[in-house]
């Protein structure tokens, strides 16, 4: 029996909800990279929360565009840096999902080449809004051997 039209609408909206979710995961490494800070922020809901693991959290789209306003994330784009997100896994829940996978920090060093500066395992909470996809909280843990990376990459 062919699938109902219902039923291929579901298909389809959860494809579209998936490919706006990498989209918006994919699109923070460039905004970081070139430090928009304000428009990187607007990838979170107004009072979104970004624990970066080991460092430092903000609240709220303000704090976040300052996390890369701030001395040390200029510090790092003045050396030359590149932020690496994904692949992503996503479970959807309605209108709420969670996606996890990795992001990588690569630093320019003095010999010319890249090193990755920063492997960390990633956790993001998503709403769909009337903006579309923005991300609740963002949570990253390196991944050192701490059970805290383990734990965001698990399955819920």
């Amino acid at each position: 029996m062919p699938p109902t039209l219902e039923a291929l609408a579901a298909r389809l909206q959860a494809l579209e909800d998936r490919e706006a979710i990498r989209e918006l995961i994919a699109s923070y490494g460039p905004l970081a990279d070139t430090g928009a800070a304000d428009a990187l922020s607007q990838l979170w809901t107004e009072d979104g929360r970004y624990a970066v693991g080991g460092m430092t959290e903000a609240k709220g789209r303000a704090a976040i565009a300052a996390l890369i306003d701030g001395a040390v994330h200029r510090g790092l784009m003045a050396d030359g840096c590149a932020h690496a997100l994904g692949p992503v896994t996503i479970d959807l829940d309605g209108d709420t999902a969670t996606a996890r996978g990795y992001s990588v920090v690569f630093r320019a060093d003095s010999t010319g080449g890249w090193t990755a500066h920063r492997v960390s395992a990633n956790r993001w909470h998503l709403a769909r809004t009337p903006e579309g996809w923005r991300v609740t909280a963002r949570e990253n843990a390196l991944l050192d051997g701490a059970e805290a990376a383990r734990a965001l990459l698990a399955a819920a």
